[in-house]
């Protein structure tokens, strides 16, 4: 049962840094290198939690987060992402499974059109001058907190 315990408490953490990360992307349109290391680095530790053999199961959240890094720097290269946001996308892909990714991909886009069409009214009707900053990192903060595996606790 303490198995269950260490897993409830990562899924917490990564609970609390993903609400971090879109507070802080809402706020600043920032989203910390620290932030998203954590959330990197706890990904082993859900893995040995979950009883990930190190071939094949740990190779493919590697090579699932090297694709994910690959598809979104190609788009941060095109101006459409943020660096934070991409970053955060890799470090997630470490946590989920590569068919939960393609929920996460596509829920995250559907939120992150709601994100961005609020975004722009709210830039509207406040009269700011340039182009709105979209907080994507509350969309994909919001996509992954949906898809975590949480425990039925009653």
């Amino acid at each position: 049962m303490t198995g269950e315990y260490f897993k409830i408490i990562l899924l917490c953490a990564l609970g609390a840094l993903l609400i971090a990360a879109a507070v802080t992307d809402l706020r600043a349109r920032i989203i910390s290198n620290r932030l998203n290391l954590a959330v990197a680095a706890l990904a082993p530790l859900w893995w040995l939690a979950n009883g990930y053999a190190l071939w094949p199961d740990m190779a493919v959240q590697l090579l699932v987060g090297a694709a994910i890094f690959t598809l979104f720097a190609a788009l941060f290269a095109l101006g459409m992402m943020g660096g934070g946001d991409v970053k955060l996308l890799t470090a997630l892909a470490l946590w989920f499974p590569w068919q939960a990714i393609l929920s996460l991909v596509v829920l995250m886009a559907l939120l992150g059109g709601v994100v961005t069409l609020v975004t722009v009214i709210h830039h509207k009707m406040t009269h700011r001058l340039g182009q709105p900053e979209i907080p994507y990192g509350v969309a994909i903060s919001l996509a992954a907190l949906w898809l975590l595996p949480w425990p039925t606790i009653f």
